[in-house]
């Protein structure tokens, strides 16, 4: 049951578009630094993936491992082929609240390699470094952000009406829920925007 109600809530469009393999962007480099740090921050008691492989063993490994985290890195980025173990995962339902009988109460939490974990940290850090210097992305978004939550974004909010308030103008507020609307982003549209928002296109290709 769970199985079939998950593959309904996800993005099934297929064509993506041909992305140009053109590194007009700011180049992608294997920061040690950056490996170093994403490893010692490794949860003790952060959950394994399908591989088995947990963050204790990582830490332990210390300075040792970050020479095979480098090298898989580059391979990933020259190659532009992921590992299969970073493509597994177990998927875990987490009850929401309401009828403990409906799948719909459930939301499913991936677990997947934890090593494949920390490659995409070092990924996702280079591309918030790009859209900042770029300053590519809204001023608005709040969430994902360094610095930035959802608390900031309320506090952005408050501060909106209460000047508004205090000028005597009319305030008029549209709230929209999409529902699922992070499971269902087309893959292939989100690459396409990632591509021209000024990254290296190995990330992307």
């Amino acid at each position: 049951m769970f199985n079939s109600y998950y593959s309904t809530i996800f993005s099934s469009e297929g064509n993506i578009l041909h992305i140009q393999d053109e590194n007009t962007g700011d180049p992608f480099t294997t920061d040690i630094k950056k490996i170093t740090r994403k490893i010692e921050a490794i949860g003790k008691n952060k959950s394994v993936g399908p591989d088995r492989v947990s963050g204790e063993i990582l830490k332990l490994g210390g300075e040792a491992m970050i020479p095979y985290f480098s090298r898989l890195l580059d391979i990933i980025m020259n190659n532009g082929t992921v590992p299969g173990d970073c493509k597994r995962a177990t998927v875990i339902p987490i009850h929401k609240g309401g009828d403990l009988s409906l799948v719909t109460n459930y939301r499913p939490v991936s677990l997947s390699s934890v090593f494949c974990k920390q490659l995409e940290h070092v990924i996702a850090s280079y591309l918030r470094q790009v859209w900042d210097k770029n300053d590519w992305l809204y001023e608005g978004q709040h969430g994902f952000r360094t610095g930035n939550s959802c608390e900031s974004q309320v506090i952005a909010v408050c501060q909106d009406i209460a000047e508004s308030l205090d000028k005597g103008d009319r305030i008029d507020a549209i709230i929209v829920d999409f529902s699922k609307d992070f499971d269902l982003v087309p893959h292939g549209r989100l690459l396409n925007i990632i591509a021209n928002s000024g990254v290296d296109s190995k990330v992307v290709v």
